[in-house]
């Protein structure tokens, strides 16, 4: 086949959209090499430089009018070109489909992460939160198929938009690769030493937004008097602001450690020096922090409902995430208990199997010859 993805995440995104693309493209591109796989990028100036093997090509916009208008391009001229390029299935990997897609002989499929700006509208401006609704109504109405990166995200489907059932497939996410593989001693040391990590810390990673709910991790941590150190990993949003404003108070300065720009390739020995990994998010589609921490072999504490089971499995600790004390007994009930923290360890490996790079892309695989 001659499969197209809209690329823009996986050239200009460095986390979760960016990560959801590079991955789905590396998978296909890798146990499905006699396909051939287009990745329709606007532009690929200053773009990420990530891997991309033989059967890989790169399309950008056609003419001169599109190039200058690289929004306008990807939302109504994209479909033309990709009939052009004789495109037999087109994949936006990122929430939307290009215009009129489905009055061609293309098959498309869309990925839908998340609706969260539909269950908490409050959380997004007005009319960011107007265009993302469009956007994913025409591209569920326009696809072929959808994915759903978690059974959440498709009864958010069926429930806030009204798609039917038989529409939508899910298949979860899985990890960059470079989770599964232990870090050796030296490299682990050599980061150590060159992010001025702490000796003990817990870990969070992810965004630093109100909804991913860290500053709760750091009342815990300070109403229960936890002699442990907390590293958060994350680009910030003005809740910073808020966060930073409770450590000062509270002279906390030297218990939290905030990293805004670690290197992907950094991120897998984090993980690994960390006593357990602590994620009280409000909501998510799915929860990739989950999966990498899992594979990196730590105890998880996450929270109860949303989609966070089916990243977790039994292994994992589930919280309220709006209830300080129980975040911060469950801390101390896996920092104390040495036993708990390996049987966690040990069947969380087992239910990462689900999540495996050979499962998604079969999975994928799947529904692209359906």
């Amino acid at each position: 086949m001659k499969i197209g993805f809209d690329a823009k995440r996986a050239f200009f995104n460095k986390s979760g959209l960016g990560n959801y693309s590079r991955n789905v493209i590396r998978l296909l591109s890798e146990f499905y090499p006699n396909n051939e796989y287009i990745l329709y990028t606007p532009s690929t100036k200053d773009a990420i430089d990530f891997e991309k093997s033989g059967n890989i090509s790169i399309s950008t916009p056609a003419t001169i009018t599109s190039s200058i208008s690289k929004s306008y391009w990807r939302s109504f001229q994209l479909t033309k070109q990709l009939q052009n390029e004789n495109i037999e299935v087109y994949h936006g990997l990122s929430n939307e489909l290009p215009n009129k897609i489905n009055d061609t002989n293309i098959k498309s499929i869309i990925t839908v992460h998340d609706l969260i700006f539909m269950r908490f509208p409050e959380l997004y401006k007005h009319v960011d939160r107007n265009i993302y609704i469009k956007k994913i109504k025409t591209g569920c109405q326009s696809a072929d198929k959808i994915i759903a990166i978690s059974n959440q995200t498709k009864n958010d489907l069926v429930n806030f938009l009204n798609i039917k059932e038989k529409k939508i497939e899910v298949v979860y996410q899985g990890c960059n690769p470079i989770f599964y593989n232990k870090v050796d001693d030296i490299k682990k040391s050599e980061i150590k030493k060159k992010l001025s990590l702490p000796n003990n810390y817990i870990l969070y990673v992810g965004t630093i937004e109100k909804r991913k709910n860290l500053l709760n991790i750091v009342k815990a941590i300070k109403e229960f008097n936890i002699d442990i150190e907390l590293v958060a990993v994350g680009r910030r949003t003005d809740y910073y602001n808020e966060i930073a404003n409770y450590i000062s108070k509270n002279n906390l300065k030297d218990k939290i450690h905030f990293y805004h720009s670690i290197e992907t390739i950094d991120l897998p020995a984090i993980y690994q020096m960390a006593e357990l990994f602590v994620y009280p998010s409000i909501f998510e589609g799915f929860g990739i922090p989950i999966i990498e921490a899992i594979n990196s072999k730590i105890p998880v504490i996450t929270s109860q409902g949303s989609c966070f089971s089916e990243a977790g499995g039994e292994s994992t600790i589930y919280i309220d995430p709006n209830n300080i004390e129980e975040i911060a007994r469950s801390i101390i009930k896996v920092l104390s208990n040495n036993s708990l923290k390996n049987k966690m360890i040990e069947n969380g490996i087992a239910f990462a199997q689900k999540f495996t790079d050979k499962k998604i892309a079969k999975d994928l695989m799947k529904i692209y010859l359906k």
